[in-house]
């Protein structure tokens, strides 16, 4: 059963990370950038020359890793974990290499009822380690499905306000990117070594035909399709992304970004999977810079 105030309570500490114009570069790839190598669009961030750092790529930099399976004393069921939400806020354009600061901890815990799990919120504040300043807040909501049900007396908080739906009509623009077959085997080289995306006895016991691609892979494909097609291949002008993870995706699948300009630099975000008519990110919203 999880502690539920040891579980507030946890923060990560100072959690340091030196990333290098390689791993910025190897962080795109994994997003399919440079797919069109003719495309300048693209080259800027898979290119040394000028390079430029993905503002989603701070989802993945100084993280505590998997901290909530190696605090047993939590009580968290890790097996039953999933990945809802992700946001980040950009205070300032990631660098294309930097030495960083990552300090998480936990924001929100909610029981949602026995046998109905409960949810975790987790922010990570990244600093340039040199200067101090702040580059970005990231948080993640997580479902955590077998800890329900929390013991007399123990800390609830109230629930978040509930994430916007998009709107009932059509959107502004559609964005068709396909993912490359080996697209999880390159994405897992930024962070996520979890085997259930590329070993496929691991997919299988977990229920799924053949391993998938990462949820953080999918929303970082959501950034860079809005930067490509609204910010003028300018990655500053993107100062937030947040979308619900609702399914997952298959590594060779073609995805469709859907987007709505809901004005003020304001953007409604779907994605889908056409050929199986699966919605694989809601409830999404992005803020840009003019």
């Amino acid at each position: 059963m999880i502690d539920s105030d040891k579980t507030r309570a946890w923060h990560s500490g100072d959690v340091r990370q030196h990333y290098t114009t390689k791993d910025c570069i190897l962080y795109a790839l994994g997003l399919g950038a440079g797919a069109d190598p003719l495309d300048p669009r693209q080259l800027r961030f898979v290119y040394e020359k000028e390079l430029a750092a993905l503002p989603t790529m701070a989802a993945v930099l100084a993280s505590p890793g998997s901290w909530m399976r190696e605090r047993a004393e939590l009580g968290i069921d890790f097996l039953k974990l999933v990945h809802g939400e992700q946001a980040v806020t950009l205070h300032a354009p990631l660098p294309p290499s930097a030495a960083l600061v990552g300090r998480s901890r936990v924001t929100r815990l909610v029981d949602k009822g026995e046998g109905k799990g409960a949810v975790m919120h987790v922010e990570k504040v990244l600093t340039d380690e040199a200067t101090g300043e702040r580059l970005a807040t990231c948080e993640q909501v997580l479902f955590l499905r077998g800890n329900g049900g929390f013991p007399p007396g123990a800390t609830s908080d109230a629930p978040a306000p509930a994430p916007a739906a998009v709107p009932d009509a059509a959107p502004d623009l559609s964005v068709t990117l396909a993912t490359l077959p080996n697209a999880a085997v390159l994405y897992r080289l930024s962070g996520d070594l979890n085997p259930l995306h590329i070993d496929p006895g691991v997919a299988t016991r977990s229920g799924f035909p053949r391993p998938i691609l990462h949820g953080l892979a999918t929303w970082g494909m959501a950034g860079l399709a809005a930067v490509q097609h609204f910010c003028d291949g300018d990655p500053a002008r993107l100062t937030g992304l947040r979308a619900r993870l609702s399914s997952p995706v298959f590594p060779g699948e073609t995805l469709a970004f859907d987007f709505w300009d809901l004005g003020a630099g304001e953007l409604a975000l779907r994605a889908r999977v056409p050929a199986r008519e699966v919605v694989v990110l809601s409830h999404g919203r992005v803020t840009l810079r003019s």
